[in-house]
């Protein structure tokens, strides 16, 4: 049974017995305290909570998950792996165990031709939790399992929790016996390679305390409402169905290794060390391409490090195994044939997924050749030095220049016998990223715990938003913080977070900053909005500071947004779907959104390209959108069904969590997409479109930062006045600007070149009076000295090679000269074949001297550079060289 007829059969199954079917969430975890969904109960983790109430009491799925702790194991081992589908049934506060129990049964074991799965009954051994005697008793006397196939395990195998206080409860698992070929018999209390898991049916009806780890914490009582959550990993009841010995020799995976034996003519089975391989990119590619399709980008951070590292680790695995060329695409196109039968968005979508996945390839080929010289470099240094540990600096190099994952490096470094210093690495990244960026605070809650806007949310409800047709009107306080707590009152110069019942307040979402305004109670207090967030879904917040009289709970209120704010944020985030529109139309469905700030008459645009955008193409988008302003199309919003937008056409923006229904922007009859935002009535109100320029983000990401309305104007103004002097100074009309400006630069370039060869051969002209002034240094001819400031490293290191071909051949020979440049001192040190032969090595002496100057510095052994960050140690510099000659000669 094919794994899309797996998925097909367990949707159906429980829809026809009165579950909601939830299509699976996007891999890009809506939870602030997770990368990537990693369990298949992730999006209901608000409804268990109670923060959210359920859609329904009854709901199923098949989730996509990913989980990465261990996948430097992945490859090693047949039980590894990063993607996997998470087949669930859950139940809020309707049935329970023996609902849940009979309705697995039933499923597992229905014969195949009346929906089941056809497992033979004999075979499911079953595990409860130690002391749940109830569940016990409904296997062995409801369902039928013999005793002896039923066993009790602790809290470790049996017990689930969320790992903080909250939800918990026993669980019970369904365990499948592969037979005697897998191990010695006993059941999955003795052997889980034999009886292996496969279905988790959790119990939730306590509610535990603090502790730490998996089995110490209290239990602090019974929930009001008991739930059920089940957990079916689609690819182990895959690999049981198919009749195959693991779970890489399913056909989702099974393809993927098929087409890298088609492309490096290495067999699965041949070796354990091409086997490790093989299982390697098949897994790390099926994962990459769900993370694509998903709207996840290769970078350096966060969810887009995680794809880049595994997309790496498989390239670079093809390349054990012999590839040679571009390999990514023919593997990606075997997934989404493979995957897309039950994902069919990855059909739609292939064209993007192979840009981004094509275009990290050719950059990881590029950096993997020099990456790979570096550490080849470095691993002889520290093997020279008997040292076996690689510096965590090195490692540092490979990450931060070649885009080494230090995944990779340490991977690379254990197959040339080395360990690396990872604290060394992990402090200098540290170092890199405080440098970069200070802490940032979490914006959307504040300083508030979440827990005092769900208590608002429980009391008031959510905010009802009027901002779609009214910018101000009535309403009433009905929450209260005052630097992160709840309170009854709050007074004058207060930093305060309001919530009203209801509200025209935007709270900042979808890329468009919050409204700002004024919110007037009766009482004559009044409080300055400098912005609205979300932190609950639904309710809204209004952050700001109490300008006059007394606020409280209760009051009632009049809440009046900035106008011309909001027109002005309307004209951008129009403009915005616009720009996004005409990408899509200039350079196809790739460009597809990937975030976007909407402002007060500027917008951002950051959108999927492996490429810069052509300036022609850029110009050709601009005027497309400002025909479409003169075309005066109407702008309308319409709520529908998520399935109904999608058959109009509507865009979504990746990474997005969408409900049941949906708000539907259409823009005359050129653009149409899934939008929460406010917009203008008519294209005609923006104006004018002006785009800056774009420019990359990140790997296959670029970003289009534009101006609207009268914003575009004024910029326009500027460059007009400055054109006009432009004019004025070269005597010329504004279309011989281009021609003038390029002849006086190419005429400027000239006299440079004229005063560097001028300067160079000042600088060679030293070269004999050096020469002469070499000293002996224990038979060695040693000539040090300085040239003046401003002279380039490539004079300089003309100059040094200068003087030491001055010097003959048979005398051995050290040149070491210093200058300052830009305020750093510079080093440029050779040596002869002869100083060589008497261990005189130019990369040895240049780091001498460049620690003396507070800097760094390597090369050859005939010829070295360096520099540092101190021109006062120049003097220091050549008398460290100079004792260094003495002690090695």
């Amino acid at each position: 049974m094919e794994s899309a007829e797996i998925r097909r059969r367990w949707l159906s199954f429980f829809e026809e017995r009165g579950h909601t079917v939830v299509p699976s969430a996007s891999l890009i975890a809506d939870d602030p305290t997770l990368l990537l969904v990693n369990a298949g109960m992730v999006p209901f983790k608000p409804y268990f909570l109670g923060e959210t109430k359920p859609p329904a009491p009854r709901a199923t799925s098949v989730q996509k998950c990913v989980r990465t702790p261990d996948i430097e194991e992945v490859g090693k081992t047949t039980r590894h792996g990063t993607f996997f589908q998470m087949c669930g049934n859950f139940s809020f506060g309707d049935y329970f165990k023996e609902g849940a129990i009979k309705l697995a049964w039933e499923l597992l074991t229905s014969p195949r031709d009346k929906g089941g799965y056809g497992l033979e009954p004999e075979k499911l051994w079953i595990t409860v939790y130690l002391d749940d005697d109830e569940a016990e008793t409904i296997w062995r006397d409801v369902i039928g399992v013999p005793a002896e196939r039923i066993q009790r395990l602790g809290k470790k195998d049996n017990f689930w929790s969320m790992g903080v206080p909250g939800p918990c409860g026993p669980c019970s698992e369904i365990n499948y016996d592969r037979g005697p070929e897998f191990g010695e018999e006993g059941g999955p209390a003795v052997n889980d390679e034999r009886y292996v898991e496969i279905w988790n049916l959790v119990f939730m009806q306590y509610e535990r305390g603090a502790g730490e780890g998996k089995e110490d914490f209290p239990i602090l009582g019974d929930l009001p409402s008991k739930n059920i959550d089940t957990g079916l990993g689609l690819e182990r009841l895959a690999m049981i169905l198919q009749g195959v010995q693991n779970m890489y020799e399913t056909d989702t995976l099974r393809v993927v290794m098929d087409k890298a034996t088609e492309l490096t003519g290495v067999r699965y089975g041949d070796k354990h060390e091409s086997d490790v391989s093989m299982r390697v990119v098949a897994d790390h590619i099926r994962t990459s391409v769900m993370l694509i399709g998903d709207g996840v980008t290769p970078g350096n951070e966060g969810r887009g490090y995680v794809l880049r590292r595994i997309m790496r680790r498989a390239i670079r695995n093809m390349r054990l195994m012999g590839a040679t060329g571009p390999v990514v695409k023919d593997l990606v196109d075997v997934v989404i044939e493979t995957m897309g039968q039950q994902y069919p968005e990855l059909i739609t979508d292939r064209k993007r997924i192979e840009t981004v996945a094509a275009a990290e390839e050719a950059a990881f080929l590029k950096a993997l050749k020099g990456g790979t010289n570096i550490l080849d470099t470095a691993v002889t240094e520290t093997k020279a030095a008997g040292g076996t540990v690689l510096p965590g600096d090195k490692a540092f190099l490979l990450h931060d220049t070649w885009g080494f994952p230090i995944d990779l490096t340490l991977e690379m470094a254990a197959e040339q016998g080395l360990s690396v210093d990872e604290d060394g690495f992990r402090r200098l990244m540290k170092e890199q990223r405080d440098r970069a960026k200070a802490d940032a605070k979490a914006k959307k809650s504040g300083h508030a715990d979440l827990s005092a806007y769900r208590q608002v949310a429980d009391t008031s409800g959510t905010t009802e938003f009027t901002g779609y047709t009214s910018t101000e009107g009535e309403s009433t306080v009905v929450g209260l913080l005052v630097d992160g707590v709840s309170s009854p009152a709050a007074s004058e110069g207060d930093e305060v977070e309001v919530v009203l019942d209801r509200t025209p307040f935007y709270a900042e979402g979808g890329g468009q900053l919050a409204d700002q305004g004024r919110i007037k109670l009766d009482t004559g207090a009044v409080i300055d909005v400098r912005d609205v967030q979300q932190p609950v879904p639904g309710v809204s917040v209004h952050k700001g500071v109490v300008q006059v009289g007394e606020v409280t709970v209760g009051a009632s209120a009049y809440a009046a947004i900035d106008v011309r704010r909001r027109r002005a944020i309307a004209r951008a985030h129009s403009a915005t779907h616009l720009t996004h529109q005409a990408l899509r139309d200039a350079l196809g469905p790739t460009a597809a959104q990937a975030g976007s700030e909407n402002s007060p008459g500027r917008f951002r645009f950051d959108f999927g390209s492996p490429n810069a955008v052509p300036g022609t193409v850029l110009t050709d988008v601009e005027q497309k959108i400002n025909e479409v302003l003169a075309r005066e199309l109407d702008v309308h919003a319409e709520v529908m069904s998520i399935d109904e937008a999608k058959k109009q056409g509507a865009i979504a923006e990746f990474g997005e969590k969408y409900g049941e229904r949906v708000r539907v922007v259409t823009i005359g009859d050129f653009s149409k997409e899934l939008c929460g935002g406010t917009h203008v009535h008519n294209t005609a109100q923006l104006g004018l479109v002006k785009l800056l320029g774009e420019s990359s983000i990140g790997s296959g990401v670029r970003r289009v930062e534009a101006l609207v309305g009268v914003d575009a104007y004024n910029f326009l103004a500027k460059e007009h006045t400055v054109v006009a002097q432009l004019q004025e100074l070269v005597k010329g009309r504004s279309e011989e600007l281009p021609e003038k400006i390029a002849a006086m630069l190419g005429k400027l370039k000239d006299a440079e070149k004229e005063i560097e060869k001028f300067r160079a051969e000042k600088v060679l002209g030293a070269a004999a009076g050096l020469a002469e002034s070499a000293k002996d240094v224990r038979g060695v001819a040693l000539v040090t000295g300085t040239v003046p400031d401003g002279t380039s490293a490539d004079d300089l290191r003309k100059l040094v090679l200068d003087v030491r071909g001055r010097i003959p051949g048979d005398r051995p020979a050290v040149v070491a000269v210093f200058t300052t440049a830009n305020g750093r001192p510079l080093t440029v040190i050779a040596t002869n074949e002869a100083a060589r032969e008497r261990g005189l090595k130019a990369g040895d002496l240049v780091r001498t001297a460049a620690k003396t100057l507070g800097g760094g510095g390597g090369g050859k052994p005939d010829v070295a550079q360096g520099g540092g960050q101190n021109p006062d140690a120049v003097g220091d510099a050549i008398a460290a060289v100079e004792r260094l000659v003495a002690e090695t000669a």
